[in-house]
């Protein structure tokens, strides 16, 4: 009798354990740069939602990534390793799944896992109970998703909509009915948006239209301050956005009814820019082009805030907000006409740099900012750490906990080493690594439009934030530039990397 009334006892109270282990919600964007987020910048645009995660909690102001690009971002957060070790270096390559990753640890330590929306990683998501992830990257309009039909096999289903409201239904409809609420949960929802080609939803096609958006001080780059690879990307406002990305013509995959609200919205607009163009100077042509990209990206930020309002208010009706750490981030920064450009890859301040907002009720001061160098590589062992599960030691970051706590870890790291190697490929970035400590940053170009090249280009972000003055080789940097050399040489052993994974070559 009283050894049943003791095992009855140990039940409940590991019951009660279980239910008071936190519930995770990692919401994710595509291409989302800091400039673009209230809380970072209020100069452009209001994130209401995102600003409430940064006032309910902390905003880490330098989360670097390790390879800025989606994939690869992906890849990263999932296992905690660099995009050498996780096999996954370049869009276009295929997860292997069946490799060590988080949502499979924490499943393995009790947590219900979900991930909804962009998946980007070519295999089937693995180590989910609960998946419902675009294709590829996905249309912006009525998209097909993939999820695990009755027998279990992956299934593609239809739907209508804009993608980013159909993402954030389906992560509340799965927070509302499909989970287990005697479990702990973990749900990455994830947006195709803001990525390219920034076609808004219904609500905001016209937000914006009276506002003159400032144009950042760097749009006129002439690159001559650094070696030849910033000058031939294919990236730039000027002359590669092409007539999809300005809404001059196309509709995706819009029904006609989608088209009708569109043609009302972009018709009279484009009519009023082809007919002033022929009198229009290049430089007028490119300030168009600025306005009307950076206003379609803007609006599609707009709906990824929306969306995160209704998961945080439906957090704090259910009662699940005090046990819910939420997280906002996106897979690297973007250019918003910084340098003349669009998208990412580079190690460069704005496509290094991500958004990141913790918010963990009692756990994470209100209001709190840290300055300390952080990563996607670190969010795999966070996720584990806040579930109280044990960190693998072949994971290559570390817990954000005790920053999250307040308290830097004496030895947290001052350094921090990227690499990126799509190239040839999409934009013409060289393939080039290199290394930061906030101050200076080192980068090595060393491959471009399949030739070797052995280009260096160094930074002071103090004298030079927008990065426009290489001091590689100026005499007064000299101890500087050795130093920086010495510390990326280190990193590069520290992280296990080769000549052979400089190539891309598959260490399988």
């Amino acid at each position: 009798m009283k050894y049943s009334a003791l095992i009855l006892l140990f039940f409940f109270c590991s019951f009660s354990l279980a239910a008071e282990r936190p519930n995770i919600v990692f919401i994710f964007t595509d291409d989302h740069c800091q400039q673009a987020l209230s809380a970072y910048d209020a100069r452009r645009m209001t994130t209401p939602n995102m600003d409430r995660i940064a006032k309910q909690g902390m905003l880490f102001h330098r989360c670097y990534v390790t390879n800025a690009i989606c994939g690869p971002s992906r890849a990263v957060i999932q296992t905690g390793k660099y995009s050498h070790l996780n096999g996954f270096v370049r869009n276009g390559n295929r997860f292997d799944g069946s490799q060590q990753t988080f949502p499979k640890l924490l499943q393995a330590g009790g947590y219900q896992t979900a991930v909804i929306g962009k998946w980007h990683l070519e295999s089937t998501p693995q180590g989910y109970d609960y998946y419902d992830v675009l294709k590829g990257q996905g249309p912006y309009y009525n998209p097909p998703m993939l999820t695990a039909g009755p027998d279990g096999e992956p299934v593609t289903r239809q739907h209508t909509g804009y993608t980013t409201d159909i993402i954030t239904n389906k992560a509340l409809t799965w927070l509302k009915q499909a989970r287990d609420a005697n479990q702990p949960f973990m749900l990455m929802c994830q947006h195709k948006a803001p990525h390219r080609n920034w076609m808004p939803g219904p609500k905001y096609l016209n937000w914006l239209d009276d506002v003159e958006i400032a144009e950042p001080e760097t749009l006129w780059d002439d690159y001559s301050g650094r070696t030849s690879a910033a000058s031939l990307q294919t990236m730039s406002i000027r002359k590669d956005l092409n007539e999809n990305d300005l809404k001059l013509k196309g509709y995706g995959t819009m029904n006609a009814e989608q088209r009708k609200v569109w043609d009302a919205a972009y018709g009279p607009k484009n009519e009023a820019f082809l007919k002033a163009m022929p009198n229009m100077t290049e430089e007028e042509v490119v300030r168009w082009k600025y306005q009307r990209y950076v206003k379609d990206y803007l609006r599609c930020v707009k709906s990824v805030d929306d969306g995160i309002g209704e998961i945080l208010d439906y957090l704090e009706e259910a009662g699940l907000a005090d046990n819910t750490v939420v997280i906002y981030s996106s897979d690297q920064g973007w250019y918003l006409g910084e340098h003349g450009w669009f998208d990412k890859r580079w190690m460069y301040e704005e496509s290094l740099k991500t958004p990141l907002l913790v918010r963990w009720p009692g756990k994470v001061q209100p209001g709190s900012e840290c300055d300390a160098i952080v990563s996607n590589l670190d969010f795999a062992e966070t996720f584990l750490d806040i579930a109280g599960l044990d960190v693998p030691d072949d994971m290559q970051g570390r817990s954000l906990l005790p920053l999250l706590q307040g308290s830097t870890p004496e030895d947290w790291r001052t350094t921090f080493y990227y690499h990126y190697y799509e190239n040839p490929g999409a934009h013409n970035v060289a393939r080039h690594y290199g290394v930061t400590d906030g101050r200076y940053k080192l980068m090595h170009l060393y491959a471009l439009g399949g030739e070797r090249r052995n280009d260096w280009e160094l930074f002071d972000l103090q004298q030079d934030p927008n990065e426009l003055q290489s001091v590689y080789g100026q005499p007064e940097y000299q101890q500087i530039q050795a130093k920086m050399e010495a510390e990326l040489a280190r990193l590069r052993e520290v992280y296990q990397v080769t000549a052979d994974d400089d190539l891309g070559r598959n260490r399988s």
